[in-house]
């Protein structure tokens, strides 16, 4: 059977943007990097383990192609230090190892972040891929399109709509938990194809190479956890990542995460100077209505006009989901969605809800407290504790 993955390029975008950041800032920080599963598969995942041990062993003996490292420096964002670095680059089978633990599976990779980062996304899609290799194939993907094209038809019937101040866009940001490749590939050159005035790109930088179309993506958790583990007050660590950021891509890539510590202690720092700096924030856990009325809040009080700033959605969201949230903001800021598993994984049969997460880094805990309770996310309950404290965060 053809292995999982195809490409190093088919990974998110952020991986790369990330991935370069920490490359020039923070090259010797040693992370630790953890998978779990948070709901209850059909099929214990331990069963997967020789299978996942066999496809780890593949992506560790693949490399960027020229042609690949070529896309990328066609990207003005990705400096041509990075795109050498990437030439050279493969991920190192010592890094990551693979156990059981019941009808779980573990998967952790430790080592330098600049070669174990990566791994997380191809983790996710092999062992999501594989777990769903066990179902009914031509049952899951006709259900699937049927599911796909009721999505079209609920866009074209929204296009009757009343105009709005700023236009609806929405992206994919599936690749991580998708039912496939091949069906992956389907949905994104289909949306393309069909809701051209919608659909705007997709996180996935393989397909956005193959099929022509925008890379979408900035910053995910990772980056900002890593600093509360470097040289800075605990209670700085947002300021100093958010500094590093703009330092780095100079006004490129300016959509700042917000709620690794929440929503309201993101925005007790994000002031004035990052407002004006960063071209807007991205929802990610807690209720996205009132994450978006604070945000507005927030830039009124800076006496910025939010008409100017995006609010981009990604939080397990649904077209419906989406197209509410629209209706909501659509007069008063720029909006955007990104939509993952409700695109690449919607065959009527449960998804998986998996992650894998930076859990330590430079030997110390860091952790993502997440305005949504389940979504956070640390080994350690006295440093999260800590966190809190000093966040005053007490979801």
């Amino acid at each position: 059977m053809k292995p999982v993955v195809r490409s190093l390029l088919e990974t998110d975008l952020y991986k790369f943007t990330m991935w370069q950041a920490f490359l020039h800032m923070h090259p010797n920080a040693i992370g630790e990097y953890e998978f779990k599963c948070r709901n209850t598969p059909a099929y214990p995942l331990a069963e997967l383990k020789d299978e996942v041990e066999r496809e780890l062993d593949h992506l560790c003996e693949m490399m960027f192609t020229e042609d690949e490292v070529d896309y990328l420096r066609s990207l003005r964002f990705i400096k041509s230090d990075f795109a050498d670095f990437l030439t050279l680059f493969r991920f190192q089978r010592k890094f990551i190892h693979v156990d059981t633990d019941g009808p779980h599976l573990r998967i952790r990779a430790t080592g330098p972040i600049v070669h174990v980062m990566g791994f997380e996304i191809f983790v996710l899609y092999i062992v999501n891929e594989l777990h769903f290799r066990r179902f009914d194939q031509q049952a899951a993907i006709a259900e699937a399109r049927v599911r796909l094209q009721r999505k079209i038809d609920e866009l074209r019937a929204f296009e009757q709509e009343p105009t709005r101040l700023n236009p609806f866009e929405f992206f994919d940001f599936g690749v991580r938990r998708r039912f496939s490749g091949e069906w992956h590939e389907e949905v994104v050159a289909t949306l393309g194809r069909e809701l051209p005035q919608f659909f705007r790109g997709t996180s996935n930088v393989y397909l956005a190479k193959k099929l022509r179309m925008v890379p979408i993506g900035t910053m995910a958790h990772e980056y900002m956890q890593a600093f509360q583990s470097f040289d800075v007050r605990l209670r700085d660590f947002q300021k100093k990542a958010l500094e590093d950021w703009v330092q780095e891509y100079r006004g490129d890539l300016g959509t700042a995460l917000t709620d690794v510590v929440g929503m309201d202690a993101f925005l007790r720092d994000f002031d004035l100077y990052f407002a004006k700096l960063f071209d807007g924030l991205r929802h990610d856990s807690g209720d996205p209505v009132e994450w978006g009325e604070k945000a507005i809040v927030h830039y009124a009080k800076l006496r910025i006009d939010a008409r100017t700033k995006r609010l981009v959605f990604s939080d397990a969201l649904t077209v419906p989901k989406a197209l509410s949230l629209y209706r909501h903001f659509a007069d008063r800021v720029m909006t955007g969605f990104g939509i993952g598993t409700q695109l690449t994984n919607d065959t009527g049969n449960e998804a998986l809800n998996i992650v894998m997460k930076l859990t330590r880094c430079n030997g110390q805990a860091v952790a993502k407290l997440s305005d949504s309770p389940g979504k956070g996310f640390s080994t350690d309950e006295t440093f999260i504790a800590y966190l809190r404290q000093v966040f005053d965060q007490h979801i």
